[in-house]
């Protein structure tokens, strides 16, 4: 099944920035082969839902090897049986009048 997934990964006890947390996330996402855009509060990431799920667990085992004693992670998912629909393709949808 393809799945959208918007992810956002926050390591906890790490100080103020995080966003060598976020590069490394966005290196197992890049590793994976998966399509995905990085936004200002997290990432869209599109594929097959193992390979999506499979790179999140992934995310989450680097950030704890970093030295993240905690992380809390927000999913939104998405997915449709009428037929596929990239993340492209759902932003192009949108129109403005």
């Amino acid at each position: 099944m393809k799945v959208i997934v918007d992810l956002c990964v926050v390591p906890i006890g790490v100080g103020v920035s995080v966003s060598k947390y976020v590069a490394e996330c966005q290196k197992v996402l890049q590793e994976a082969g998966l399509e995905h855009q990085l936004h200002a509060y997290g990432t869209n990431i599109e594929g097959d839902w193992d390979d999506v799920f499979a790179a999140i667990k992934q995310c989450h085992e680097r950030v704890h090897a970093m030295g993240a004693p905690r992380i809390t992670t927000s999913i939104k998912v998405g997915t449709r049986t009428d037929r596929e629909q990239t993340m492209q393709e759902k932003i192009d949808s949108v129109r403005f009048e």
